[in-house]
């Protein structure tokens, strides 16, 4: 699995986690919003992730 290390991540539920290291292995993710302005963390996500399995 290749790591970029530009992407920190501690996800470790999420399949594009570099496992050993804190990680992620995508070229790019993509960061969404939960409402129509983000005013907090909270308010937003990865639109990456995927569980592992």
């Amino acid at each position: 699995m290749k790591i970029n290390k530009s992407i920190g991540c501690t996800v470790n539920e999420c399949i594009h986690h570099a496992k050993e290291q804190s990680y992620c292995s995508l070229d790019h993710i993509n960061v969404v919003k939960h409402h129509t302005t983000a005013n907090s963390q909270e308010s937003t996500d990865c639109g990456s992730f995927q569980a592992s399995q």
